[in-house]
């Protein structure tokens, strides 16, 4: 486990787990962009908000070149529900030992959730933004459009 959450600059850890999409690892998105998004509980009325954002600008994410990845420590089965009631196309990560958010240094103050923080990561691999304490959920998605669209004009 990580001591603090990860920071700008730090190598986004790898992780392998069960998702949506079958078994998930970060570093098969290596050369491509990562929105990492981890929310508390599907079904909650934020989670709900964020994902439906997250899947409504997932074309726009596309665009600029990058992956959509959600984390939670509900189950898949749980997950793949959530996904398909807010039309998610992209995978959703189930972490219910929080073995993925003590990584990302996100475990929640209960020890049962996750943190909602969302991690912009570049094509090798490297934390660009660390997007947490917005004013709401659905904010998650139009920050990290934003810091995609920063990283546009930095890297080739």
């Amino acid at each position: 486990m990580v001591s603090g959450v990860v920071s700008v600059g730090e190598q986004a850890p790898d992780f392998e787990a069960e998702s949506t999409g079958g078994v998930f690892r970060l570093s098969s998105l290596r050369g491509r962009r990562v929105v990492l998004f981890f929310f508390p509980k599907a079904f909650t009325p934020g989670c709900s908000r964020e994902l439906s954002e997250f899947s409504e600008l997932y074309e726009e994410f596309k665009r600029l070149g990058a992956e959509v990845v959600g984390v939670s420590a509900d189950k898949v089965n749980t997950l793949r529900k959530f996904a398909k009631r807010y039309n998610a196309a992209f995978n959703l990560v189930s972490d219910p030992s929080l073995e993925v958010a003590g990584k990302y240094g996100v475990v929640g103050r209960s020890g049962k959730t996750a943190e909602r923080v969302t991690f912009v990561i570049d094509e090798q691999g490297v934390v660009r933004a660390v997007l947490r304490d917005l004013p709401r959920a659905e904010d998650h998605p139009h920050a990290a459009l934003e810091a995609l669209k920063s990283l546009a004009g930095q890297q080739p």
